[in-house]
């Protein structure tokens, strides 16, 4: 009996990753105007932020339907496996209910975890998923673990722009030009399952500061399990700054004596978050120490 890891594409894992660790990752549906793309299949997330800058309109995504997931359970509970599925926040989409009615018919072998995270957030909970079925836990134990180490993980961000906060109906656009005007960088952040602007901060250094504060309340950065970063857009240059002046203040502190200890990889946001934040962004995700 196998125990089979899913995640919805919108975890942002790349295939080789997933490939490489046994995880499947079912795509999310973007919408440009008229046209469809399966996330990660019919386009990249590259592509994906060069048509983002291009068009006028927002696109859009939408939520896997039941019958997707029934057809995957099917396969897995008739192959006598069983299956932990992760999904975005319930609070960003109904992808997880979608995931709950399909599985409702399996119940002793499909066990469905809320992520309550989104981008990098819920990949770190699909990597602990895959640690946890390495150290030989059950499909119902693994899920269980996830549910308790979900409320570690934050996820805080810094974004480039409130433009795109302000196109999809999250803030005023009074409150968009203004931004723009002072150079106002927003810190996002996931809390309770949604994303909320957790402040302002005018220009690129006070954002990064903030950033580095809401780690600070976190209790710090739990180095015994996964960490990463995520940027949206077309350049990572801003991220590997964040990257290296992140390393170089926790040096400074004295929690690290090298740079080299800590493990810092960095991925590309997709579809799901990158719609809302616009490219510029920069995503750090971690467990807390607390």
């Amino acid at each position: 009996m196998a125990i089979r890891i899913i995640v919805d594409s919108s975890a942002d894992i790349e295939e080789d990753y997933a490939r490489d660790h046994g995880i499947q990752i079912i795509p999310m549906t973007i919408t440009f105007g008229n046209e469809e793309f399966a996330e990660g299949v019919d386009i990249t997330r590259t592509e994906f932020f060069q048509r983002l800058v291009e068009t006028d309109e927002l696109p859009r995504t939408s939520q896997i339907p039941p019958m997707v997931f029934q057809d995957i359970f099917q396969e897995i509970v008739t192959a006598g496996d069983t299956a932990v599925v992760i999904t975005l926040s319930s609070h960003i989409s109904g992808t997880y209910q979608s995931a709950c009615i399909a599985a409702a018919p399996f119940k002793e072998s499909v066990f469905v975890v809320d992520s309550e995270n989104a981008t990098i957030g819920e990949r770190l909970l699909a990597e602990r998923a895959w640690a946890l079925r390495e150290e030989g836990l059950s499909a119902a134990d693994i899920a269980y673990c996830l549910d308790q180490e979900k409320k570690d993980i934050r996820l805080v961000a810094s974004l480039d722009t409130l433009e795109y906060l302000h196109r999809g109906g999250r803030i005023s656009g009074a409150a968009a030009a203004i931004g723009g005007l002072l150079s106002i960088k927003p810190v996002v952040g996931v809390v309770d399952g949604d994303v909320v602007v957790l402040g302002k901060a005018r220009g690129s250094k006070a954002s990064r500061n903030m950033v580095f504060e809401e780690i600070e309340k976190a209790g710090g950065v739990d180095l015994t399990r996964p960490i990463w970063v995520a940027y949206s857009g077309l350049s990572d240059k801003t991220a590997r700054k964040y990257i290296a002046d992140s390393l170089a203040i926790v040096t400074e502190k004295g929690l690290i004596s090298s740079p080299d200890e800590i493990e810092m990889p960095l991925t590309l946001v997709g579809a799901v978050i990158g719609t809302h934040v616009g490219p510029g962004g920069v995503a750090f995700a971690f467990f807390a120490r607390e």
